[in-house]
């Protein structure tokens, strides 16, 4: 993935900071994201399930609205309607520099925001709501003794998760004029709701009134365990992953990596941590990356998981192989792979040569299991057929790696 700093000029006029998060790979379509009332575009659950998207070859686009995070203007000068106003801003910034976004996600008020401005973005497909209030005076219970000085004196400064902000009159007006349930049987789009029945900022009830004011098609999935904002990392990784898997039923078939179909693995850094890196095989993506306990985040499998997988799945695919070719019964094949790397002289399956040459080797220790009984003919041929996988021979014998450096390389 990799992330661009984006600008663009909301309705009124001022800049609004963005961050674009492109997929590396073809471009499968494009997604909106509104954060919650107060927050920014960096808000953890943003960031993971802008991750997840682009893995899918899903480009995102998150931005701070109008008076918050880097975005220029006064919030106390904003409304519901503004906020409304600035994902149609940028939905046209989208569509003007990339392609118009085919999915609006939205959490806490965001995602009251997104329903709204659904309406005025025809090319959405998709709307995913998190958390969110099922009308938008439900934010004004949130204000409590400050609403009165609010509506006396046009503004008054009011405290949300320990931060200040100011709030004007004009917010408290479009919150109580605007009725999203109206307008939700005309949404043209598949909806999925993502609600936290714990949420004590804003009500389950309100994913219930969303959900019976909506038509089909549409989802609801219970963030179990979840609070408002998804602290929690994998709660966060728990909703993005949903989404992805739900947006792939409006999107156009993913393709391998590159301008043409390659078969080659493509493995480039995210620059998102210190060892991420996004692998691309084919149709299939994922991330490799190390340990915490090694300076990564722990995103994916390490280089040696990686290793320890090709020669695990090689090898039960290799008896596989030969228990059909030979019509032999078989159950399912289980392989577990460790590695390590020991001292030569303390290598029991080493050959004296090998023994001799001192230093550490890499040891590759594979556990083989067969559920079920297994036809005596091919009990003791497990091991003798296992180490004629591919993978075996290639990690034993003498692989020859020749690279290629491309400096300057776009």
């Amino acid at each position: 993935m990799a992330t661009e700093k984006r600008e663009f000029a909301s309705a009124s006029g001022e800049t609004l900071a963005a961050r674009l998060d492109l997929p590396d790979g073809p471009l499968r379509g494009c997604a909106l994201f509104a954060h919650c009332f107060t927050c920014t575009k960096d808000i953890l659950a943003a960031r993971r399930i802008a991750s997840n998207l682009s893995r899918l070859g899903i480009a995102v686009l998150r931005f701070d609205f109008t008076g918050l995070g880097s975005s220029e203007g006064e919030f106390a000068n904003t409304s519901f309607r503004s906020n409304v106003a600035d994902l149609v801003a940028a939905a046209d910034h989208m569509r003007e520099t990339l392609e118009a976004p085919v999915m609006l996600i939205g959490h806490s008020l965001g995602g009251a925001a997104v329903l709204a401005a659904a309406h005025e973005i025809p090319e959405v497909k998709g709307v995913v709501t998190i958390g969110a209030p099922a009308d938008t005076e439900h934010v004004l219970r949130m204000f409590g003794d400050e609403l009165v000085d609010i509506e006396r004196d046009g503004e008054a400064e009011v405290t949300l998760g320990g931060r200040h902000f100011r709030v004007g009159r004009q917010f408290l007006e479009a919150a109580r004029k605007t009725n999203l349930l109206d307008r939700l049987p005309k949404l043209k789009a598949s909806l999925l709701i993502m609600h936290s029945p714990l949420d004590e900022v804003v009500g389950i009830d309100n994913a219930e009134r969303i959900f019976l004011a909506a038509r089909h098609p549409k989802s609801y999935v219970s963030l179990d365990h979840a609070d408002h904002l998804l602290t929690k990392p994998e709660d966060a990784d728990f909703a993005a992953h949903v989404i992805s898997g739900w947006a792939t039923r409006f999107l156009p078939a993913d393709e391998p990596q590159g301008e043409k179909p390659i078969e080659n693995v493509r493995v480039s850094e995210t620059r998102q941590s210190k060892f991420q890196n996004t692998v691309q095989a084919g149709l299939h993506r994922f991330f490799a990356d190390e340990p915490v306990s090694a300076g990564g985040t722990d995103s994916g499998p390490s280089p040696y998981d990686l290793l320890g997988a090709a020669l695990g799945a090689c090898t039960a695919m290799t008896l596989r192989m030969y228990a059909d070719f030979k019509k032999l019964s078989l159950g399912a094949v289980t392989v577990d792979v460790s590695h390590a790397k020991v001292h030569a002289a303390d290598c029991a399956e080493c050959t004296d040569e090998e023994r001799a040459h001192g230093g550490k080797i890499d040891r590759f220790e594979r556990h083989i299991s067969v559920k079920g009984d297994v036809a005596p003919e091919l009990a003791d041929k497990l091991e003798e057929i296992a180490n004629k996988c591919p993978v075996h021979r290639t990690l034993e014998g003498n692989a020859k790696v020749v690279t290629v450096v491309e400096a300057g390389s776009k």
